[in-house]
């Protein structure tokens, strides 16, 4: 099966796996899991690293080697992702999410996130 994951789960799955969920570490151990991270992830990540909010420079010094190390595929965005996350109901202001929650849409797939935000927009959403 494929899934989705939100920037926070791609973190915690590379550094801190202990701290998911229980269904969420068996989907993160399961071989045959293909675990997508959207363009949106590393983008976050950047301005997240620079504003001094997140410690994960390292990450993103070699983001394919961290690609490579967890067994993730980055997922092609669409232009018809961005224009769906900006035309969503404004449930959410966070432009990361939104794209998030429309790539989920768009393909059909879970997306792994702790944040409920996502069900409002109809997204299956995995945590718990």
């Amino acid at each position: 099966m494929t899934y989705l994951l939100d920037t926070h789960v791609f973190l915690w799955i590379l550094n801190t796996p202990e701290v998911l969920p229980a269904p969420v570490q068996r989907i993160a151990e399961n071989s045959s899991a293909t675990l997508l991270v959207s363009i949106a992830t590393p983008w976050e990540m950047a301005i997240k690293v620079t504003s001094g909010k997140l410690d994960a420079a390292d990450i993103l010094d070699d983001f394919e080697a961290a690609l490579t190390r967890g067994k993730f595929t980055l997922m092609e965005t669409t232009i018809q992702h961005v224009i769906r996350g900006g035309r969503l109901p404004p449930h959410h202001r966070d432009p990361f999410d939104r794209l998030l929650a429309a790539q989920a849409l768009d393909l059909r797939v879970p997306l792994i996130s702790r944040d409920r935000v996502f069900d409002l927009y109809g997204v299956k959403r995995i945590w718990d």
